[in-house]
This record gives structure tokens, C-alpha cells and sequence, in this order.
């Protein structure tokens, strides 16, 4: 049986966030997370990314907290919707954190350009099929809305637009710095824990495999060499096509129930998650015990 997309019928430019989570829940579930977590490491090569996150301690002292938060934040409003009032709490909880540092327009909107061109370039050289063009045009929608929720200015209209930013800000702004290296070896090390022990090393092999060279050269990072590389790459193409030839995914497949989240055992209240300022009430590095308004892993049905 030939599978094709989940969203064929649907309108990009109204159904764009059904488009998405069809996308990051059914189709390429592996694939996305794998991308946007590629993509915000890449954020790091940026000298004031990366340094802001080495001076925060987040991403060295509490890497796997920042690593759950993240992912957990910006997966609420995927599956319930901008306008729920779990999507609107988890981008007010974004939105607070960024307002504690001073981080620039150009680096928020960089940010978001690596969250739609990402995962597309991923998809195209790895996935099991390659998105349609209505698929591409929802992702630009959905992340231009996050980008409005978050108040930032001149977001780019087209996919060719995001992907054009993306990659002149990293030509111009790439450079070694290094506390950005230590968020990326701490950011590897988390990466490399998901695995049994002794994988470890070939993980680290294979990560850097797939990293491109200016990305190589911005963190200082050993060179993989060729036979790594063909690996790493061949190995994800072989995935995509045995992907494409098994039954498609009958059950959503959520961040909140993977084992590679780990802070919160007993689920989570988004707004105890994440940075806050000092002095401030809410004991935020606590996990949320259940019966305390904590949203329980596995509770939640994707509407």
C-alpha cells in the first residue's frame, strides 16, 4: 500500500496547525524532534545565542530540565492550538522567560527561521517522503503565527524567505566562542544519554557525522571524516525508505511520552516550567506532584 499525506484536502492557509500536527504527531514524529533539536543546537554556533545560554546555566547545569522544558513548551500549543488555553499559557511562559535577557530581534527571528527550514531540509534528505508544498506552506503559517505570539517583527512571508535568512545570518555570524561550546558539549552529552552506555561514543561519531562543515568549524568540533559522514547519512536513508513501505502510524506519537523526557515523572504544570527571575515565588525547578493541577504523561488526547 502506498501512503500518502495525512493532510491531503486541507488548506494551508486555515488548517495549518492540523497540517503541523499531523505532521510532528503522525507522519515524521522521530524526524521532527530530531530536527528541531538539530535546530536549536545550531543556534548555539551564534555567538550571542550561545553565550546568553553558557551565562544563564541552563543548558550546562540543567541541561536535561532546559531540554524537557523546550520541548514540552513548544508542544502545547502544536497539539491543542494557539487559541486553547494551554497553547496560550505555554507561549506566555515563552514569552516571560525571553523577557529576562536582552535578546535581539535578529537572533529571535534567526531562531524561528531554523524552526521551519529545519525541519524540511531533514525531511527531504532523510524522510520517508518528501512534504507537499501545502505541507511546507503550513509550516511557514504555523511557525509565522508563534513568531506573532512572541511579538517578533518582520517575519519573513515564505518558506524561500526563512530559508534565505537562516543562512545568510549563519554565513555572517557563526564564529567560535567558547561558551557556546560548552553548550554544546553539554547539549551532546545529554544527546549521547538517551543511548546504552557503550553506544556512546559512536553517538558522538554520528552526531558531528551529520553536522555541515561551517557548523564543524563554528564549535571547533573534530572533523567525523568521510566514512562517518557516508554512515551517519546512509543509514537515515535507509530508515526513510523502510519507513515508507510499513503501515502508517495508527496513534499519535507525543514529546510528553518520550523516555528521553525525564523531569517530570508525575507530569507538569507549564507554569512552573522554565527560567525565572530571582527571587521569584514559584518553585520552578520542582517537578509538579499529581493531584497538584499537574498534567499527568499519557492524559491528554491531540484534538
Amino acid at each position: 500500500m502506498t501512503k500518502t499525506s495525512l493532510s491531503a484536502g486541507l488548506d494551508p492557509e486555515t488548517d495549518f496547525e492540523q497540517i503541523s500536527r499531523n505532521l510532528a504527531t503522525y507522519e515524521f514524529p522521530w524526524d521532527i524532534m530530531q530536527a528541531l533539536s538539530f535546530a536549536l543546537f545550531r543556534t548555539y554556533a551564534v555567538p550571542s545565542i550561545g553565550r546568553l545560554l553558557d551565562e544563564t546555566g541552563e543548558f550546562t547545569g540543567r541541561v536535561q530540565k532546559r531540554y524537557d522544558d523546550t520541548a514540552l513548551l513548544l508542544e502545547e500549543p502544536l497539539i491543542n492550538g494557539f487559541s486553547s488555553a494551554e497553547g496560550r499559557s505555554a507561549v506566555r511562559r515563552i514569552n516571560q522567560m525571553h523577557k529576562m535577557y536582552d535578546i535581539s530581534d535578529d537572533d529571535m527571528r534567526y531562531v524561528l527561521s531554523t524552526f521551519v527550514v529545519v525541519p524540511v531540509r531533514w525531511i527531504e534528505d532523510y524522510g520517508w517522503r518528501r512534504l507537499t508544498p501545502d505541507e511546507v506552506r503550513a509550516t511557514v503559517r504555523y511557525y509565522q503565527t508563534l513568531g506573532k505570539h512572541m511579538a517578533i517583527p518582520d517575519i519573513p512571508e515564505t518558506y524561500e524567505e526563512f530559508a534565505d535568512l537562516m543562512d545568510s545570518y549563519e554565513a555572517q555570524h557563526f564564529a567560535y566562542d567558547p561558551g557556546a561550546r560548552r553548550v554544546a558539549d553539554s547539549t551532546l552529552a545529554l544527546l549521547n544519554s538517551f543511548y546504552p552506555r557503550p553506544a556512546a561514543r559512536a553517538v558522538d561519531v554520528f552526531s558531528r557525522a551529520l553536522m555541515d562543515e561551517p557548523l564543524i568549524k563554528a564549535f571547533r568540533f573534530r572533523e567525523p571524516g568521510p566514512l562517518a559522514r557516508r554512515i551517519a547519512v546512509g543509514s537515515l536513508k535507509a530508515r526513510g525508505r523502510l519507513l515508507a513501505v510499513l503501515p502508517p502510524r495508527r496513534r499519535a506519537q507525543l514529546v510528553r511520552d518520550s523516555r528521553r523526557i525525564r523531569s517530570y515523572p508525575f507530569g507538569f504544570q507549564v507554569e512552573k516550567m522554565g527560567t525565572f527571575a530571582p527571587g521569584c515565588p514559584v518553585n520552578h525547578r520542582a517537578a509538579a506532584p499529581e493531584g497538584d493541577g499537574a498534567v499527568a504523561p499519557r492524559e491528554r488526547a491531540v484534538r
